[in-house]
């Protein structure tokens, strides 16, 4: 990297915006490369920040921030110098649509080569549309399309100047924001590789995943982020410099010792911005030689859960999420203008794909947090929505809350009317031949004919109360929950009481599938024919296929087996983990999700005649639990915690699609004080013991069961070399598992 002068080094030494960025003794620009011979950025000193355009409103007193009161021991300089660096060919690269004039006539304009090539197009056809809205950070701001393109070209501009090259990794460690999605795509367009986490995840896996990527620089949400991390991070990796997006966003006013430990550059979203701008005005009339970025190039590593307890990373190509992009039109067709409500984590593969899709589309994305997402809902009514089971959990607890506050003749009324709306539902279901319940029943033409009879005028009779339950009851849910399109719930398994309940309110709900390693999406439910119960269709250009668990034939439909997925959105593997890349696709390109489903029968007649293709799922044929909250669990790793307690022999975790996890749990009978104690004793005795241990845990067990019946070789729940059979074990006592979870809701 080219040496950034005399800037302070530090866990977070902010670096001085400049009012002016004024680049001194540029010379040599030649048709070869470029230049910069003992150039000089000047930062002039003011009350008021110049030219900002991006709604960044912040108060400066003689060059510092009025927060630069509580961390004067850091002595920050007002000038930098910057070292003669040539560009040569293989150094610089672009997205070629994103920036065409910088790289002479550009191949196949009409197509998109990298992911942010979409924001060219955007920014042509919807221009002064709003694309972004954040009014939870400070400032509050809004971007348009032309804005928030030329936010993105300037940010990887920035990262040009201080020293990024094509292909190297840089972690971005951030919540949602505005500025969050100017990074990821910064990083993108400047041909590097984005390495992306949530900041409230733990230092040890934010260490593991920033050593392990080989990050050369690394761009964190706000300074307390990176003090949390920069005591074991810079003992474990050299960093080039770090860039604070939201500088002003934290708990505590710096060091307390007054220390300044020795550390990389840091600087803000504003001098990366300012920065870019003045390099590519000093760039406009230049004829350099540029690499473009290839849609076979990686553009993002987004890790997730290992079975060794550390994640893996997932290499995603520009091809990869430009597949998502412009293949879920099939799925959803906003229109500009439309706005699409951002809650979840912005490194969620659901929603990222999700908002580079409705960008793209013109669509206005407004960011929101838990905190405000009921205000948010209101203010902001959404025309689409993507958000994990859980959210959806939350929303259907909380309106059947409400009703249930009614005098005792309002709640009779509601839950009466909701009951023969559900009822109506199930009846027009069977009519309409939707019915996923009947997939694998084999029905005669005669009996199809008088089943859709029947159906068809007990549709009749019930509709009249089902248009009385829109008016008193479901209008008022409606007026609260603002969705007017399509909320979309992916990352794990919708409830079916959920699902059907929303349906008869009048929110369409689309159920999706996929993974981290499928970009995410390979199947999602349509509007036209929302099958409820499966995950519907796969997208175009997707194959999914079900094969046996042993011979790993593929399977006919209607019968099950363990998923597997094709397709261009599928990764180019796992970072610097080619076993486990080998093990995860075969030879002929499927990767194995593992999980368990199955495919539902074509019929031409019956009540699941517009059933066919869509894609069913019951469970998880490899360890990993995914919650209802999206976030995945190595059961393995709790269960060995759980084993230190002097009264578990035997333990399996469950929990697939649930809010957190459970447990069947064998006693040791041969320890002489369970044998001493009562079941209810005992269970005590393990609740105390369970509680005591779960801070080592990934998760923390909630309900559990306890079982008389060891898990042996014998009754086939245990290997020869005295593993647990999981599938087994939970398909023996699927029943107690469902009361387990049915008990802790009474």
């Amino acid at each position: 990297m080219f040496p950034m002068g005399a800037v302070s080094h530090g866990t977070f030494a902010q670096h001085l915006v400049p009012t002016a960025l004024v680049a001194k003794g540029i010379e040599e620009v030649g048709s070869v490369g470029r230049k910069f011979v003992g150039a000089e950025l000047g930062f002039p000193r003011s009350r008021k920040v110049v030219g900002r355009r991006f709604g960044a409103s912040r108060s400066w007193r003689d060059g510092v921030t009025a927060r630069q009161d509580k961390i004067r021991h850091y002595q920050l300089h007002t000038r930098c110098t910057l070292e003669p660096r040539e560009y040569t060919e293989g150094v610089r690269k672009f997205a070629p649509l994103l920036e065409p004039q910088q790289g002479g006539e550009v191949i196949g304009s009409n197509e998109w080569k990298a992911v942010p090539d979409f924001w060219r197009t955007a920014a042509e056809k919807f221009g002064d549309r709003l694309a972004l809205i954040d009014r939870h950070h400070d400032p509050p701001t809004q971007l348009t399309f032309k804005e928030a393109f030329q936010a993105i070209l300037e940010f990887s501009e920035g990262l040009r100047v201080y020293g990024i090259k094509p292909n190297q990794k840089v972690g971005l460690i951030s919540e949602n924001s505005y500025r969050w999605m100017v990074a990821d795509q910064g990083i993108m367009a400047a041909g590097a590789v984005n390495v992306v986490r949530g900041s409230r995840s733990s230092t040890e896996e934010l260490c593991h995943i920033i050593t392990h990527s080989d990050c050369k620089a690394l761009v964190v949400d706000t300074p307390d982020t990176y003090n949390r991390l920069a005591p074991r991070l810079l003992s474990e990796v050299s960093l080039m410099f770090v860039v604070v997006l939201w500088p002003s966003k934290s708990e505590n006013g710096g060091s307390s010792n007054g220390s300044t430990p020795s550390g990389p550059p840091t600087y803000t979203y504003e001098d990366l911005i300012i920065s870019g701008r003045t390099s590519l005005q000093a760039l406009a009339a230049a004829n350099l030689p540029y690499d473009v970025i290839k849609p076979s190039d990686l553009a993002t590593i987004v890790y997730t859960s290992g079975t060794s307890g550390n994640p893996k990373g997932v290499m995603l190509s520009h091809a990869n999420l430009l597949h998502q992009i412009i293949n879920l039109p099939a799925v959803i067709q906003p229109a500009p203008g439309e706005r699409f409500l951002s809650l979840l984590p912005p490194w969620h593969m659901y929603e990222r794909s999700a908002e580079y899709f409705v960008l793209s589309q013109g669509v206005c994305v407004v960011y929101t947090s838990v905190s405000h997402f009921k205000e948010d809902l209101v203010k902001y009514p959404a025309d689409f929505f993507v958000a994990v089971p859980l959210v959806f959990d939350v929303l259907y607890s909380g309106i059947m809350k409400k009703l249930a506050q009614g005098s005792a003749l309002r709640k009779a009324i509601a839950f009466s009317l909701i009951s023969i709306s559900l009822k109506y539902k199930d009846v027009k279901r069977i009519q309409e031949g939707r019915a996923l319940s009947y997939a694998n029943v084999d029905q005669s033409t005669a009996g199809a004919a008088f089943q859709w009879l029947v159906a068809s005028l007990a549709t009749l009779v019930l509709w009249p109360l089902h248009l009385l339950a829109q008016k008193l009851v479901y209008s008022k849910i409606l007026a609260n929950i603002r969705i007017q399109k399509v909320a979309i719930s992916g990352g794990g398994s919708l409830s079916n009481s959920v699902d059907k309940f929303f349906e008869v309110v009048g929110i369409t709900v689309l159920n999706g599938y996929g993974l981290t390693e499928t970009s995410p999406v390979a199947a999602a439910r349509v509007p036209e024919n929302n099958v409820l119960g499966s995950v519907g269709r796969p997208i175009p250009q997707t194959e999914i296929i079900i094969v046996n668990s042993e011979t790993a034939e593929i399977v006919p439909d209607g019968e099950r087996g363990i998923v597997k997925i094709r397709g261009p959105q599928v990764m180019k593997g796992y970072y610097k983990n080619p076993r486990a890349t080998e093990n995860a696709i075969d030879e002929k390109g499927f990767f194995n999700t593992g999980d368990i489903g199955w495919i539902a029968p074509s019929r031409k007649e019956g009540a699941s005649r517009k059933c066919g293709g869509v894609l069913v799922l019951e469970g998880r044929a490899k360890d990993t639990i995914v919650l209802s909250t999206g976030e995945n669990i190595e059961p393995s790793q709790v269960e060995d915690i759980a084993l230190q307690s002097k009264f578990v022999k035997q333990i399996v975790v469950v929990g697939q699609d649930q809010r957190r996890l459970g447990a069947l749990i064998v006693p040791d009978l041969e320890n002489p004080t369970v044998t001493s104690l009562s079941e209810r004793e005992l269970g005590v005795e393990i609740r105390k013991e369970l509680n005591r241990l779960a801070s080592d845990m990934q998760s923390s067990i909630g309900p559990f069961k306890l079982i008389d019946e060891p898990f042996t070789v014998e009754n086939g729940l245990l290997t020869p070399t005295m593993k647990i059979k999981r599938d087994l074990v939970l398909s023996k006592y699927n029943s107690l598992i469902s009361q387990l979870y049915q008990s802790k809701k009474n």
